[in-house]
Parts: C-alpha cells; sequence; structure tokens
C-alpha cells in the first residue's frame, strides 16, 4: 500500500495501539465515558486507504442496423425477407392476426392450462358445452335410421332378387329329379293330380328352361318354388295336355322365385314349346302375344281366347306372367297351338334334339 498512514506511537502492532485524540476533538473525549463495546475486528488494509471508485461497467455494444430485427415501432428493419419471416414467425404461414375463434380456444383453455380451479360459471357453461343439443341428438338419431332402413333394404333385395332364386332352383332341380325318376319307375301313373303336386316338365329350348309343372296357381305351394303352374282350379280351370280339344293355361314368374318366365317375351312365331309327361311329349309352336293386360283379364285362358288369333277349338297352350319387370301391375300373355304328340317309347321329338 502507498496510501498514507497515522503515525505510530508505540510498540504496538499497526491497527492495535491506542488512539490519542488531539485538538477538539480531545477536549470532547475527555468529558464523555466510553462506552463498554466488543473489540473491533481488524481493519482491512484495502479498505482503509482511500480508492478511486471504479468506473461503471460500460453497456454491451448494440447490434448493427442491418442486423436488427424490428424497430422503435416494432415493425421489422432488416430487409422485406426479414419482415416477412418475422410476420410468418407472428401470425402463421399466410400472415395476418389470429382468429377469433383460436384465441377464444386460447382463453378458454388458458385456466386448464394454468392449473387454475374454474368457477362454478365457467364449469356450468363447460358442461353445457360438451352436452350435444337436441338438434344434433335428433340429426345422429334420423342419420342412424337412415343407415339402419338403407341396410335393411339392401339385404331384403339381395334376398329377393338371388337367394329366393337360388333356393327355387334348388327346389325346381329337386321335383325334376324326382318326376323323372319316378316315370322311371312308373310310380305315377296319368291321372288327376293333387294341388302342389308335379306331374309334367316345360321345355323351352329357345330359352333354355327346364322347369317341373305342378298343380294349382298358389305362390306358397307352386310358384315360389320355381315351378310354373297349371290353372286348375274353379272358373280359372283349363284342360290337361291329353284332352283332345282345350287350352293348357300355365302360369309362372318372371322374375325372382326361379323366374321361370322372364325371357318369354322374346319367343317368336314358330319358336317351339314342349309338355313332357310321363307317356308322351306334347310339341307346341308359338303363334302369338298379348304384350299388355289387366290381371282381371282371365279370358285369355279361355279355350278358344279371344285376341290369340284362334278361331275354332282346338289344342292349344297359354303362358301367363307379369310385366313390366320387377311388378305385377300388368300381365303378359304367349300363345301356342300343338302341332306334334309324340310317345316317349319312340324317343324325343326334334325339339329337343341337340
Amino acid at each position: 500500500m502507498t496510501a498514507l498512514r497515522p503515525e505510530r506511537k508505540s510498540g504496538a502492532p499497526y491497527g492495535q495501539e491506542p488512539y490519542e485524540a488531539s485538538g477538539a476533538f480531545a477536549d470532547w473525549s475527555v468529558g464523555q465515558q466510553a462506552p463498554e463495546t466488543q473489540p473491533l475486528p481488524p481493519i482491512d488494509e484495502e479498505t482503509v486507504a482511500l480508492r478511486i471508485p471504479e468506473p461503471p461497467p460500460e453497456p454491451p455494444p448494440s447490434p448493427p442496423a442491418a442486423l436488427s430485427v424490428t424497430s422503435a415501432t416494432g415493425s421489422p428493419s432488416g430487409g422485406r425477407a426479414a419482415r416477412r419471416k418475422a410476420a410468418k414467425r407472428r401470425h402463421g404461414r399466410h400472415g395476418g392476426a389470429r382468429p377469433a375463434s383460436a384465441a377464444a380456444t386460447v382463453a378458454a383453455a388458458a385456466p386448464e392450462a394454468s392449473g387454475a380451479p374454474l368457477s362454478r360459471v365457467e364449469a356450468r357453461r363447460r358442461a353445457r358445452a360438451s352436452k350435444a343439443s337436441p338438434a344434433v341428438v335428433a340429426s345422429r338419431v334420423i342419420g342412424e335410421v337412415f343407415i339402419t332402413t338403407g341396410v335393411l333394404m339392401l339385404l331384403f333385395v339381395s334376398y329377393q332378387l338371388w337367394w329366393t332364386n337360388v333356393r327355387a332352383h334348388a327346389q325346381a332341380d329337386k321335383e325334376t329329379s324326382s318326376l323323372q325318376h319316378d316315370w322311371a319307375d312308373g310310380k305315377r301313373a296319368p291321372g288327376s293330380f293333387e294341388p302342389g303336386q308335379g306331374f309334367a316338365i316345360l321345355h323351352i329350348p329357345k330359352l333354355d328352361v327346364v322347369v317341373p309343372i305342378a298343380e294349382g296357381v298358389s305362390n306358397k305351394k307352386v310358384l315360389d318354388k320355381g315351378m310354373v303352374g297349371h290353372y286348375s282350379e274353379g272358373e280359372l280351370k283349363t284342360a290337361m295336355p291329353s284332352a283332345r280339344t282345350g287350352n293348357f293355361a300355365l302360369a309362372g314368374h318372371r322374375n325372382t322365385h326361379g323366374e321361370p318366365f322372364r325371357y318369354i317375351n322374346r319367343l317368336r312365331k314358330g319358336d317351339p314349346i314342349v309338355v313332357e309327361t310321363q307317356d308322351e311329349y306334347y310339341v307346341y309352336t308359338m303363334t302369338s302375344t298379348l304384350p299388355v293386360t289387366p290381371p282381371s283379364n282371365t279370358s285369355v285362358i279361355r279355350p278358344v281366347p279371344p285376341g290369340s288369333g284362334f278361331t275354332q277349338p282346338g289344342r292349344y297352350i297359354t303362358l301367363t306372367t307379369c310385366t313390366p319387370e320387377f311388378t305385377s301391375k300388368y300381365r303378359l300373355i304367349v300363345w301356342g297351338k300343338m302341332v306334334e304328340e309324340r310317345p316317349r317309347s319312340k324317343g324325343k321329338p326334334d325339339a329337343l334334339v341337340e
């Protein structure tokens, strides 16, 4: 230390010798009783001397104007590219202020994010917001009803157009095989038959139709099983193929349940229609058609049907089915005339020989 120090008057170490007052301080100290105090700690020489105060720390240098991000007004000052980047950081990719809905979402989520308890009003408001409104509930119910209805309709259509045909074809094929087996064994003699009982087989070569013929036109007992039915009851009773004169009238589905008569509208004059029984083949040729007629027009199955072109009694066949397709509003009629009766013992007629 090169600072000034007071002179020592005793041999005590510096800083520990007794201090003698002089002048005014000596006179004042004579009349004063020094209080009892604890001995003072050693004086640090570094703090006793006079020192020049250290200058305040200099502030850090400010960045160059070219590197500053924003100006005094808060707008970017580093060029157009820097301003564009700053705007994207503040407001997203396309700039602009934050949407009101986003601000509301942030404000609503602030209490929950901070962990602060919600007020009763706020909790009630949030509970109401979490519940679906009556309109939303009604729309959901209606939507589910529509979906369920659509599925049920699809299943019903699939059942009608596909599954009924599968079942009807299987039943018809089984009945055809049973007829042929019984005829070979001589179990079924010609004569009268019970309703629903098969007794003949219908062949329409042009349409590749081979289907059993059963007694009656009941949907449940005959038509829905894929067979064609013979009009044989009450006022609708018609002749059998073996009769010397008369009209052998048949009915069949045009769509679903085997749909044996689906394409009879494609028959043309001269196309063969063959009825096979236990003892005979009866061959008819198609002569005329009636595209549309009401279901109540039962005159089409009379012994001499009006509009058929037949003018006198003969051996005729009539095929009836629904029209248009997939409806039962009207009936489609096809007529034919017998041209050959051939015993089974002589083999198949030419119409069935490939």
